[in-house]
């Protein structure tokens, strides 16, 4: 009879522990660069946990509270590894959301597919994060750096069939998969077009021999593919040069007007980028419903903060993706269902997304985001033009 009452009692404390496990937080896990070189990316993260905090004081998800856990990696992949294995082996979370850096997060992929923790929305856009056969827990959160470069390759083609193009680019996966996308749509015509190569370290204190060089190829249509301090080195570094690009091309990811004011704005004036989302401060958004639900999010959460900053928006665009991820989970939280409900997403529309452009996956299409729209920069911020382009278009 003691048997039978012990017995009954360590079920009824398992059954006990089962329903605790099922009311439990859904723990999530980042790491972003708080610190370091790129600690601007860092707002971010701080962004996303004022929005999870309004989403646990209006209920939660399902009933349950969200638990974000983001830590600094200083952008350095050590670190990263260090934080990544805290997250998931002492805090425990379900999956890691939002890390940011090819780097960093090549130092985690491995060991993050082989625990089947799913690394989702990767802030970068190497080509590498779209491999479900391979590495089917991680997916990328943004276009891929050769679609962008595709994008403005044929972006070349319409408005510059003539062309001489110099291409200066970050010596890394970051700078070869732009270019690599860049001559693919330029096909057999990228041996004419391109006049002039040049490439950087990003351990470089400066640039300006490659700009020089680059300068005196007679190019008129330049292609930076650069990122953070050698973005306004760039702009500025072209101007001292009295160098005028008919079109002169950066990625989205330097796109940003904190990396613009240091080179003088007035220097970056013509520039052109490209976008998948909403410009915040762009006039033109101003009577848009995303854009509105934005900025009362800010002026409640966060009303000191510089809105300038594009980093804000992307760490707020970015939650509201994953939100439709939790959302689908139902009741279900398990690491697989996660996955599957974040690789089975069906046209769905984000507040900041740009008219047209909607998220799909698919188990064999990891890739969220694959519609750019090219946009300008007036002087004081970004004007869209023309219309969606896609690298899946021929």
């Amino acid at each position: 009879m003691k048997r039978l009452q012990h017995a009954l009692t360590i079920a009824f404390t398992l059954g006990g522990t089962a329903a605790a496990v099922a009311a439990e937080d859904i723990r999530i896990g980042q790491t972003l660069p708080y610190s370091g070189p790129a600690s601007g990316f860092g707002l971010i993260g701080k962004t996303q946990e004022v929005y999870f905090e309004k989403v646990n004081a209006e209920g939660g998800i399902n009933g349950r509270k969200v638990k974000f856990i983001t830590l600094d990696d200083a952008y350095s992949p050590p670190k990263t590894v260090e934080q990544t294995r805290k997250l998931v082996e002492q805090e425990e979370v379900l999956f890691l959301f939002g890390s940011l850096g090819t780097a960093t997060n090549n130092a985690v992929h491995r060991y993050l597919n082989s625990k089947k923790v799913p690394q989702l929305f990767v802030l970068s856009g190497a080509t590498k994060w779209a491999d479900p056969k391979n590495f089917p827990w991680t997916m990328p959160g943004m276009a891929t750096y050769e679609s962008e470069g595709v994008i403005y390759a044929k972006y070349v083609l319409q408005a510059k069939p003539d062309a001489k193009i110099a291409i200066l680019s970050q010596n890394d996966d970051f700078g070869r998969d732009y270019v690599t996308g860049f001559k693919r749509a330029l096909g057999p015509k990228a041996a004419s077009m391109i006049v002039a190569e040049a490439s950087y370290e990003t351990s470089a204190p400066t640039i300006a021999s490659q700009l020089a060089t680059l300068k005196a190829s007679g190019a008129n249509v330049m292609f930076g593919v650069v990122l953070g301090k050698f973005t306004s080195q760039m702009i500025k570094g072209v101007a001292e040069l009295n160098w005028k690009p008919d079109l002169f091309l950066v990625p989205t990811s330097a796109s940003s007007i904190s990396f613009l004011e240091p080179a003088g704005l007035e220097n970056a004036i013509g520039l052109v980028s490209s976008s998948a989302q909403k410009d915040t401060i762009d006039p033109q958004w101003a009577d848009d419903a995303g854009v509105k639900e934005f900025f009362a999010f800010m002026k409640e959460r966060m009303p000191d903060a510089d809105l300038k900053n594009s980093n804000y928006a992307a760490g707020y665009h970015y939650a509201t993706l994953l939100m439709k991820v939790l959302k689908a989970c139902k009741d279900d939280f398990s690491r697989e269902n996660i996955l599957k409900q974040a690789t089975s997403l069906r046209d769905v529309e984000l507040p900041l997304l740009l008219p047209g452009i909607k998220v799909s996956t698919g188990p064999d299409d990891y890739l969220p985001f694959q519609q750019l729209r090219l946009r300008r920069f007036n002087g004081k911020n970004w004007v869209g033009f023309g219309d969606l382009i896609d690298d899946r278009q021929d």
